[in-house]
């Protein structure tokens, strides 16, 4: 049930020889070849494990063809992990940082190899989690998203990583624009979305550090029966802002079995599995863990499914223009007129359940 790395994607393959030599000169490592595999999920920025003998770790290398350097900054995710280790024990441990792009024609980072289980939608039946475990882990995830809006990014020296004053206004902003930079059809629906979304922003006055990315397949779970988080992965999207956008983007991933057969059939998390909370008893339990008040939390769902789209229409514009020959990415602008349906439901309905 680990995360597995397989063999590498055609076009996704790493300059080995040259990746040795530098890693040898700048870590101590033990005797053996380098041996380079690549996690096959995720759809962002590009993950691989490295194995020199019985020793491994982690590279990350942001995706052949991006452009959106916040989200695929290895720098800055590397200052944030590096901030957030000493003081928040489900961070991966960095290593090293290397932003000359002679090495494997990007820039990159190292971390440890976490040892563990992620759990995502392809995951198969028999090694989910029952439904008693899986109302345990759901609730365990609420309090850990709980837990790292209440992080001192202070302690960790990531006071200046991002600019709290405005955010929810500039995140909408910069959202629209990147949707209307990646377009590659007219969809209606979602430009009423982010239509009302850029006439309906809210007044801001919380300030936390965010993951901006957090759902089932960013954790991972002990492998013994407690299935307790141990980790959290994919910090590249993380910064200081209010933190119900941060659930706002994990109710939009939240897919349950309420919803339309049309999200149902395109999931790829576990959150339909039996024993999960509702989106509604999500925002329950984080307003008793956060003490935060919920009474605008359509706004952060429908910015949630919005910014959701957006990720997977870029995702799609770069294999369309053929930044990526990944065959994966072939149907991803289905997924984008879904999530703009629920968006318009959701405003619509002034709700985040029974949308349809």
């Amino acid at each position: 049930m680990r995360d597995q790395a397989s063999e590498i994607r055609a076009g996704q393959s790493l300059e080995s020889v040259a990746l040795e030599r530098y890693l040898r000169n700048e870590m101590e490592l033990p005797k053996g070849n380098l041996q380079v595999f690549q996690f096959p999920s995720g759809y962002s920025n590009l993950t691989y494990l490295l194995r020199f003998g019985s020793q491994e770790f982690v590279l990350r290398r942001p995706p052949h063809g991006a452009n959106v350097k916040s989200g695929h900054d290895m720098g800055r995710e590397f200052k944030i992990l590096s901030g957030l280790y000493p003081i928040y024990k489900k961070t991966p441990k960095p290593y090293l940082y290397c932003e000359d792009k002679e090495i494997i024609g990007a820039p990159f980072y190292i971390m440890e190899r976490k040892q563990g289980v992620i759990f995502r939608g392809h995951t198969l039946k028999e090694q989910l989690p029952s439904p008693l475990q899986m109302h345990k882990v759901s609730n365990e995830f609420v309090g850990t998203l709980a837990e790292i809006h209440a992080l001192d990014y202070r302690a960790a020296g990531l006071e200046d990583l991002g600019r709290p004053e405005g955010y929810v206004q500039r995140q909408v902003m910069g959202w629209t624009k990147r949707y209307v930079h990646a377009k590659t059809a007219e969809l209606e629906a979602i430009e009423k979305v982010y239509t009302w979304l850029n006439n309906n922003i809210p007044e801001q006055n919380r300030t936390a550090f965010i993951h901006n990315d957090f759902k089932y397949d960013n954790l991972m779970f002990s492998q013994d029966h407690h299935l307790n988080i141990i980790a959290i992965l994919d910090w590249e999207m993380a910064t200081l802002g209010d933190p119900l956008m941060d659930l706002g983007t994990t109710l939009a991933y939240w897919i349950q079995e309420s919803d339309p057969d049309f999200m149902k059939k395109n999931n790829l998390n576990i959150s339909l599995e039996k024993g999960n909370l509702t989106r509604s008893e999500i925002v329950e339990k984080y307003a008793l863990l956060s003490h935060l008040e919920m009474d605008n939390i359509t706004f952060y769902y429908v910015f949630g499914l919005f910014k959701v789209a957006v990720i997977i229409q870029q995702i799609f514009h770069r294999y369309k223009n053929g930044f990526t020959k990944d065959i994966r990415f072939k149907n991803l602008d289905q997924a984008v007129h879904f999530y703009s349906k629920m968006a318009l439901q959701a405003l619509q309905k002034n709700q985040i359940e029974n949308l349809f």
